[in-house]
């Protein structure tokens, strides 16, 4: 039984690995279940035993590189040096710059990003797109409305609008550097970058060096 768990899990993640490939070369809707499980080396029906359809196996290849909510809550809610607005910008920082150390996670927000039309087959895999965006805009909602930070927003920034706006600046850098990886470095630029949106929504803003 063991074995075949494992020959599973590897048959699994030979489809994914599949997909990936093919979505990042074709595009999402160009690319068919039938010739993922080609790529992959097994039959359709093996694809079918894994994924309900390609709304569902899109899903989870999406699962690979992103923190499931409640560990997004949980992050987001810590109080790194005192401060839960430092975990933020940790949060924040280490997302965008894992694109130039993750290979894998590059590759498949590419694909989010650049190679997909959400046609009517991945109706319920942007849903589910939209169900994360909004969950996590509202988890940093949440967090800007605190006492001890929404007092630091600048006169007429809401804690609704300090979310929409970092999360339109973390959106805006995956998509140009998944575009054009030489328009600034992930590594060395990141922090300025979320430091100067941070700036611009709290009237005081003092980050680590």
């Amino acid at each position: 039984m063991r074995r075949t768990k494992e020959q599973a899990e590897q048959t699994r993640t030979a489809i994914l690995a599949a997909a990936e490939e093919l979505f990042l070369k074709k595009g999402v809707a160009h690319s068919t279940l039938e010739q993922i499980a080609g790529a992959a080396g097994v039959t359709r029906g093996a694809v079918y035993w894994h994924f309900e359809n390609k709304a569902h196996l899109f899903h989870e290849m999406l699962s690979q590189v992103r923190l499931p909510p409640e560990q997004l809550a949980e992050r987001l809610s810590g109080c790194a040096a005192g401060d839960p607005l430092l975990s933020l910008r940790d949060l924040c920082i280490e997302a965008v710059t894992n694109l130039a150390r993750d290979p894998q996670r590059r590759r498949i927000f590419t694909i989010l990003l650049h190679r997909c039309e959400f046609t009517d087959e991945l109706r319920e895999a942007e849903q589910r797109r939209s169900a994360f965006v909004n969950q996590f805009i509202a988890l940093v909602e949440n967090l800007f409305a605190r006492p001890q930070c929404r007092s630091r927003l600048r006169p007429g920034v809401t804690p609704r609008l300090a979310a929409l706006a970092l999360h339109a600046l973390i959106v805006g850098l995956f998509t140009d550097w998944t575009r054009d990886p030489q328009l600034f470095d992930p590594l060395s630029d990141t922090a300025a970058l979320i430091d100067a949106q941070l700036r611009g929504l709290l009237s005081e803003w003092n980050p680590p060096a």
